[in-house]
């Protein structure tokens, strides 16, 4: 999800604090494996070897492809309008996608593109898609009627689609990277009253997807997101039998790591070892409040978790990296303190925020179109020093005052050198605009300049980073296909033990 306290990405965490007894199978863990584990493992390993990620129309000529293939089975429906007028497209499938008010039983619902620098959903989706066509006895022992959204954000994956085709290191994904001011994403503007935050700026994307909600009401709600570095981790709305004993199982199945670095959300229920609660927004309004920090400036909008709750669904979320590292899951000790890990998070932090905010300020009177990548930037250049008042507050807490792990020290570097790519090198693409169509002042040009050699030095830094190890596209659909099939059978169980379980039936 990548932007669970700051819609930005940060991994923002002191150790998670609530932590679910297992004492019985509302852990998640079941007392012997479920009947479907073995074949959720299988068709993860099954997915074939992919080389690249699908463009937006790619993607999309792929879905009505597939449509066509299955007229049936499939039927396409467009759910919304993105700001740039794009169609938001919706492939309902199932044996009764055609059934006259709406088919009838439980309804799933999978979204891609939800964060346009996330694309292994994209392909996770049209996998799936694909599977539930052809494979009529899993289509029917799923019992399901699924709505898959392939992209959710086409706006905003387009402007990420220079790294779709690799090469697929870090620095190139950096310098084609785009992810919209937190405002602007769809995960994270979902309407929002608390206390003094109150979000209601819903954005089209958003507006669509939140009705198609509201319409099929999901018994399963799966939203394909991914992370950038470290290991496999993932967000349950609540545990069934058997299911985090599955999700632990598909990554070590693919030879993936679980990410034992810090936690993304500092407050999320610990469901098992990187299996975490979907996130409260609530609850992190309260956590800045008492640090001193003001809530208003960190917390926009909800999820679409958090809309759907209501209706009683199972969310999940399956993040992935796209590189990984041997410290990213090394629970060793780094013979570091904690609290010296987080202030030394909090100074890079501050010191690149402060960097980028100077050029930023310098260049804004010379920019007269307002582009994504400046509204980014608006949004991002301050994040940066919000998220450094953070992690200072709470290296200062007495809970840091503990060893750190070999994990925990490499994630905490790694958000600095991800901040500085990231953030960096979209106020590079900002400023680079005006001067490729010829129409920057030489004093833009110079910011220009300035900024992008800032930039080369800390590609440069990070590429001196040894070990990275680039993880086969397929391997982490796997993970994504595995814990929505996961879901949906133990869905399925928790049907016939007559459990209820919420959702529309």
């Amino acid at each position: 999800m990548s932007g669970v306290v700051h819609p930005a990405g940060a991994a923002t965490s002191e150790t998670p604090v609530t932590v679910v007894p297992a004492d019985d199978c509302s852990d998640g863990l079941a007392r012997t494996s479920p009947p479907w584990r073995d074949e959720v493992c299988r068709r993860a390993v099954e997915v074939p070897a992919l080389t690249a990620f699908p463009g937006v129309d790619e993607l999309l000529r792929s879905f009505h492809a597939l449509a066509a293939e299955h007229p049936d089975l499939v039927r396409p429906s467009r759910v919304g309008t993105s700001r740039l007028g794009e169609p938001l497209e919706c492939f309902t499938i199932g044996d009764a996608a055609h059934a006259p008010g709406g088919p009838p039983g439980p309804q799933h619902l999978v979204v891609g593109g939800v964060h346009p620098n996330e694309p292994i959903g994209a392909c996770t989706s049209l996998h799936l898609a694909r599977l539930l066509c052809e494979d009529d006895d899993l289509r029917a022992r799923l019992g399901a009627t699924w709505h898959v959204v392939p992209c959710i954000d086409p706006d905003g994956a387009r402007l990420n689609e220079g790294w779709f085709d690799g090469p697929f290191d870090r620095g190139t994904y950096a310098r084609h990277f785009y992810r919209p001011a937190p405002r602007e994403q769809v995960e994270w503007s979902f309407p929002f009253s608390y206390k003094g935050a109150y979000f209601d700026q819903t954005i089209p994307e958003t507006f669509g997807l939140m009705r198609l909600i509201d319409a099929v009401r999901p018994r399963l709600l799966v939203s394909l997101h991914n992370g950038e570095m470290g290991g496999v981790y993932y967000y349950l709305s609540r545990t069934l039998p058997g299911l985090v004993e599955v999700l632990h199982a598909v990554p070590a199945e693919l030879g993936l790591p679980l990410e034992r670095g810090e936690a993304e959300d500092p407050l999320a229920q610990v469901w098992a070892d990187a299996v975490y609660g979907m996130a409260d927004m609530r609850a992190h309004y309260d956590h800045l409040e008492a640090l001193g920090l003001d809530p208003v400036v960190a917390i926009g909008g909800t999820s679409s978790a958090d809309h759907a709750a209501q209706y009683g669904t199972l969310s999940v979320v399956a993040e992935l990296p796209y590189w990984s590292h041997p410290s990213a899951d090394d629970t060793g000790d780094s013979g570091r303190r904690y609290a010296d890990v987080l202030a030394a998070k909090a100074q890079g932090l501050r010191a690149d925020g402060a960097l980028l905010a100077e050029l930023l300020a310098r260049a804004e009177p010379l920019l007269d179109v307002e582009t994504p990548f400046l509204r980014a930037s608006r949004a991002f250049v301050p994040m940066l020093g919000h998220v450094a008042e953070h992690e200072a507050a709470r290296a200062a807490l007495p809970a840091a005052d503990r060893p750190a792990t070999v994990a925990e020290v490499f994630s905490a570097e790694d958000l600095v050198r991800c901040f500085r790519l990231r953030y960096g090198g979209m106020l590079v693409r900002a400023l680079a605009g005006p001067v490729v169509a010829g129409t920057a002042p030489a004093a833009l040009r110079r910011v220009h300049a300035e900024a992008a050699e800032v930039y080369e030095r800390w590609q440069e830094q990070a590429a001196q980073l040894e070990g990275t190890r680039l993880l086969p596209i397929a391997q982490l659909v796997g993970v994504q296909l595995g814990s929505t099939l996961a879901a949906a059978f133990a869905l399925v169980d928790e049907a016939g033990a007559g459990t209820g379980g919420g959702g529309a039936a």
